[in-house]
């Protein structure tokens, strides 16, 4: 898969959700875990966290919103249960990504949301568990991004063999640049 994301809470209470998002996190192979406004205990969070998730991924931790810090040209992407949200069935996730969740009981603060790129939503009757939301943006991030042969038509239908690879031609940004002016 190209590209890569990570994963953000705002405001998180609870260190056991914060822990099983972080191990989440880490299985679906984030590159950085981040939080806002939180006090994340390691002792704490490990209990939920069995994977030891901060000795393999960086973990950052910032005050409030406007001291959040993303690599150059990542996207970030908040997650929330709002009527202007786009369902996230319908939405081309970015190649570099944060994805920020909001804290238990809240929302995303109206500054973390005005600096969201997008904002999201799993379209479901009511809010769902952060780390259970996390889990399942990171699986529908690997879903669409990822490379998976297409499933059956039915099911236990005959499964179709991942074609190979291609390798295109390679893109001088030079002569793209002139066929794009002409």
């Amino acid at each position: 898969m190209r590209g890569y994301f990570g994963i953000g809470v705002e405001h998180i209470s609870k260190q056991m959700n914060a822990g099983s998002l972080m191990r989440s996190a880490h299985a679906f192979e984030a590159a950085f875990f981040f939080t806002v406004g939180a006090v994340y205990s390691t002792r704490e969070g490990g209990r939920s966290d069995t994977s030891d998730a901060p000795a393999e991924l960086p973990v950052y931790a910032f005050d409030d919103p406007a001291a959040l810090r993303l690599p150059k040209a990542c996207n970030l992407v908040g997650v929330e249960l709002q009527d202007d949200a786009v369902d996230l069935p319908e939405f081309r996730h970015p190649r570099q990504a944060a994805y920020i969740f909001g804290p238990e009981r809240g929302s995303l603060s109206p500054e973390m949301t005005a600096r969201c790129d997008f904002v999201v939503k799993i379209p479901t009757k009511f809010c769902i568990n952060v780390g259970v939301a996390g889990a399942i943006v990171m699986y529908d991030r690997m879903i669409t991004l990822g490379r998976f042969a297409n499933r059956p038509f039915i099911p236990g239908g005959a499964r179709e063999a991942l074609p190979p690879h291609v390798f295109g031609q390679p893109v001088l940004r030079r002569a793209r640049e002139r066929a794009d002016a002409d």
